[in-house]
């Protein structure tokens, strides 16, 4: 069985049809709407739902993601030690990281990703998570160990490992993998502004969450992240060009890296609060178009998120000069408010936040952050965002937020959960290697490439249980195929997670 035609599009498929869905141009009241979406009858637990456990596994889904040797405290205890020798074969040591979704590639572009926005979940939020914190800034910290290695040497990120081709034609376990290893990089000849832009914001933002925890560490993360950024700003260029054959149709950079110069510039303005990046910020606004696609934020587009991280300052009235991004994130948040005309978002007659494309989850729980996290801004500065003759609160944006959070575990109309081991239904056969085929302890015999085959067409469920992967899920329709080949809908992500582990952590202290 030939797996490669139709998996091998899958990260392409999550950028796809990036055009917005847009709404018909009549629409009822704002009000009407919005109240049909969040209070529109689901089926849902009489007790509501227990926001402490479902961040509890959203957290330990990233160890289930863990490359590498795994350290003794491993709680998945079904994975194993896998890609030992990640690198050797070109002189560097690339081990540990995470591999992104269902397969057994590392992908550094979404990896940076996935890390900023599990620190800007501790650095918002952590005070929420209370016995997760320190289960969180472990996951932090599994992902910045391998930045630090990947960026170990002078104006070079390693962007890679692995020949996402030859992976996808195999269905095998990471503890089996014999496909292809293959390194990618790039460097002052073969630039790639985005990916280091990403890094360099992962390892500032981590900086943050490691400050007062392990300053050595944290002052490491931060030296790494300006000289990261150098290279990124000083050797321009999307990483696609070089690479293309590498990274596409996978997690080709689409929006160009314009906007993960300004991301990174905000990240290192925000841990090192130096003049510089301020100063470059406002300089750069219009040139590295940060009005563009506000309406937008995911590992290829930061748009909204500049926007929003940089509302903060202003916000406490500490940036008037930089009030053109709030004027952005307001408009942002108008973008996603259900009834207002021109919404570029569309919402499934569940509720659910959809947008064209593949993985769509990841646009649910990146969104959903962004509304919480600006809701808490406005919060402190007694902020309402104007719309389209109404008036939006930070309770409003809450709501919303909580809506989608709640229709993932469960309050949709098909009353499952999306997120695996929560709730009492939840998918059975995901889009995953690792979880869909037998564990080393239960099948120690090697399960060659094409071996794995009658795993992935198994109508069984998943022998592993990946307690806390949230999958792609459902369609525009609330439909959802509990299927390993629609990989759309069944495969979960490392970015679907990172964002939803901020979100649960505030709703479980604010229920």
């Amino acid at each position: 069985l030939l797996l490669l035609t139709p998996h091998s599009c899958k990260k392409m498929a999550r950028k796809a049809c990036r055009s917005p869905a847009y709404f018909p141009a009549t629409f009822p009241s704002f009000s009407v709407i919005f109240s049909l979406l969040l209070l529109s009858p689901m089926p849902s637990s009489a007790a509501g739902h227990d926001y402490s456990n479902a961040l509890r596994k959203s957290i330990l889904f990233f160890e289930g993601q863990r490359s590498g040797k795994l350290p003794p405290d491993q709680r998945v205890r079904w994975r194993r030690d896998s890609a030992l020798h990640d690198g050797a074969a070109s002189g560097v040591d690339l081990s540990g990281g995470y591999y992104d979704a269902g397969d057994n590639i590392k992908f550094g572009f979404p990896m940076a990703f996935t890390t900023t926005l599990l620190s800007w979940s501790v650095i918002d939020f952590g005070k929420n998570m209370g016995p997760e914190l320190k289960n969180a800034v472990k996951a932090v910290k599994w992902g910045t160990d391998y930045l630090l290695k990947a960026t170990a040497v002078p104006d070079t990120v390693y962007v890679q490992v692995g020949d996402a081709f030859s992976d996808h034609n195999c269905w095998e376990r990471p503890e089996d993998m014999d496909t292809l290893r293959t390194v990618y990089k790039i460097d002052r000849a073969h630039p790639g502004s985005d990916v280091a832009g990403e890094t360099a914001a992962a390892l500032a933002a981590a900086s943050i969450v490691f400050r007062s925890r392990d300053p050595p560490y944290s002052r490491l993360l931060l030296d790494r992240a300006v000289k990261v950024f150098e290279f990124a700003d000083k050797h321009r260029g999307p990483y696609s060009a070089s690479l293309h054959s590498a990274v596409c149709p996978f997690y080709c950079d689409v929006n160009g890296y314009q906007d993960e110069l300004l991301w990174g510039a905000a990240w290192l303005h925000k841990a090192s609060r130096r003049r510089e990046y301020r100063e470059y910020i406002v300089r750069n606004e219009v040139v590295l178009r940060a009005g563009d696609t506000i309406n937008e934020f995911g590992w290829d587009n930061k748009h909204a998120g500049i926007n929003v991280l940089i509302s903060k300052e202003v916000l406490m009235g500490k940036s008037d000069d930089l009030k053109s991004f709030q004027s952005n994130a307001d408009d942002f948040i108008c973008s996603l408010l259900p009834g207002i005309s021109h919404s570029q978002v569309q919402y499934s007659p569940g509720g659910l936040i959809f947008k064209a494309g593949g993985s769509n989850m990841q646009h649910v729980t990146s969104l959903s952050f962004l509304l919480l996290a600006y809701s808490n801004y406005m919060s402190h500065a007694n902020h309402a965002v104007p719309c389209a003759g109404t008036s939006a609160s930070p309770a409003l944006l809450k709501q919303l937020a909580k809506r989608q959070v709640d229709y993932i575990l469960g309050d949709n109309p098909l009353g499952m959960s999306y997120m695996v081991g929560y709730g009492a239904r939840y998918p059975q056969r995901i889009h995953h290697r690792a979880s869909s085929l037998p564990s080393v302890e239960t099948h120690p015999a090697r399960i060659g490439c094409k071996a794995g085959s009658r795993y992935y067409l198994s109508s069984n469920p998943n022998p592993n249980v990946l307690v806390g992967a949230v999958v792609g899920g459902p369609n525009s329709s609330d439909a959802f195929p509990d299927s390993r080949p629609f990989f759309q809908e069944s495969e979960p992500t490392t970015y679907i997670n990172a964002p939803l582990v901020g979100l649960l952590a505030y709703f479980s202290g604010h229920p």
